[in-house]
């Protein structure tokens, strides 16, 4: 057999099917001294070792099996795999609303890259309806590909351009706008959005998912689906991101853009409204409002794009025995902005103070938020909170650190007069400071407590 069919695999599990003729992209049944096992033979990562043959299973997971324990391989068939989806072209309907999709990146719009074993951004927007044809069902939609990038590369350029594409589309007349993006900075982006989009009349929402397409518990297509429908007919014309509820498929949230977080790494309920609760409820074919009040849908297309970004700006998490070089190593490079985030109710270590100061004095504007997420800055309570106040930190209330850096990085990209500054921090916007947080704005339910497992019970069997 030539090498081209076994692609990836070399040394022990090379030799094995070599020996056993056997093929990647083969249906095969493996007998092995831990029992029969059917599935397609894949390629490998050119890193991965050689002492095991991978099979995707009928389920759609992809299981390793250990080399030493195969007795027989015997092919069933084969076809290679095309893991590509065609573009294809939306249907128009006059009774639908029209809604736009920029494609920026992430696993909503990836698939698996067996020759490295890494996911990557490859589906065009376009492609994205040739795997979810659902859509077209709930809106008219047309797409435009921004960017094809991982969440990590999104910055200051990528926000202002996102900002003017989505106001030009607004203007255009379009009802609703969809962000794909991937998942572990959208909730900056979000914010990022939420300040440079000035009084929107139509509804933006950012959408992503947290596994990718190719496995079959993918949360890609239903995002998305929840994401059409909130852009195209829900009333709330405001910046959102739109993920899972529960880790089942009931529902999804649609959260404000300031006040939202991811919190876990690979749960499909990774986000969470943070100090409040979520804007609503969304499902395919409706929404259901939590909160109130919200800014409304407009018959207009009347929006102001605020693309601004001072990118001397930083997010510095305050830990015990921090070195005042750090603060002062921000300054000798021009930073113009530091957001803390100090512990309890913000506060950081006394040696600190001298280069805090240091840093004022050369105009820089530092301003204090809380690394517990949930709860507010009070800087007066103890003597530490009150030094800093003398010193010209300036407390956020319950601004999320996140949120508070792209604001600051906003309002430094329009002005340098810091009294200006100030006022666009501590000016609310869409809820980035809250006057109180509700009593189910913090709710973290701890396994083990008793009472807790009853309830899970009730929801996980």
């Amino acid at each position: 057999m030539s090498d081209d069919i076994f692609q990836g695999y070399k040394g022990q599990a090379l030799k094995v099917l070599q020996d056993l003729h056997a093929r990647v992209w083969g249906l095969v049944r493996m007998d092995t001294t831990r029992g029969l096992f059917e599935g397609t033979i894949l390629p490998r990562s050119e890193s991965d070792d050689d002492q095991h043959i991978v099979l995707k299973i009928a389920t759609g997971y992809n299981i390793g099996i250990k080399v030493n324990t195969i007795r027989s391989i015997t092919e069933l068939g084969y076809q290679k795999a095309h893991y590509q989806i065609p573009e294809k072209e939306f249907p128009y309907s006059d009774d639908k609303p029209n809604v736009k999709l920029f494609g920026t990146g992430g696993t909503i719009a990836s698939r698996l890259d067996y020759r490295t074993g890494a996911v990557i951004p490859a589906f065009s927007p376009g492609e994205l309806y040739g795997a979810v044809p659902e859509l077209a069902d709930i809106c008219n939609l047309t797409t435009d590909k921004l960017f094809a990038v991982f969440s990590e590369n999104m910055g200051p350029e990528q926000y202002k351009t996102l900002a003017v594409a989505i106001a030009k589309e607004i203007r255009k007349g379009i009802d609703g706008v969809i962000i794909g993006h991937g998942t572990d900075t959208l909730h900056h982006t979000a914010a990022a959005l939420t300040y440079m989009l000035d009084d929107l009349p139509v509804p933006v929402v950012l959408v992503g998912s947290q596994r990718s397409s190719d496995r079959p518990s993918s949360d890609a297509a239903l995002n998305l689906m929840h994401a059409a429908y909130a852009a195209g007919h829900s009333d709330i014309a405001e910046v959102m991101v739109s993920m899972f509820g529960p880790t089942s498929d009931d529902y999804g949230f649609l959260h404000r853009g300031t006040r939202v977080r991811k919190m876990h790494s690979s749960y499909r309920s990774a986000f969470r409204t943070i100090g409040d609760i979520p804007l609503a409820k969304v499902v395919q074919d409706g929404v259901e409002m939590l909160k109130h009040p919200y800014n409304p849908r407009r018959r207009d297309r009347k929006v102001t794009a605020l693309p601004y970004f001072e990118e001397k700006v930083t997010l510095v998490y305050y830990y015990p025995n921090m070195m005042p070089d750090v603060i002062d190593c921000l300054v000798d490079n021009g930073y113009k902005g530091i957001v803390i985030a100090g512990t309890g109710l913000g506060h950081v270590n006394k040696p600190l103070y001298p280069a805090i100061k240091r840093a004022v004095e050369k105009g820089v504007a530092i301003y204090m938020t809380v690394q517990t997420l949930w709860g507010y800055v009070h800087m007066y309570v103890y003597e530490t909170g009150r030094d800093m106040l003398d010193l010209g930190v300036i407390p956020l209330q319950n601004m999320l650190p996140e949120v508070a850096y792209i604001k600051l990085g906003w309002a430094l990209g329009q002005t340098n007069d810091l009294g200006k500054v100030n006022e666009i921090m501590l000016t609310p916007v869409n809820d980035d400071i809250t006057e109180r947080e509700p009593y189910n704005g913090y709710l973290i339910y701890q396994g083990g407590v008793p009472e807790v497992e009853e309830f899970i019970k009730k929801f996980r069997k």
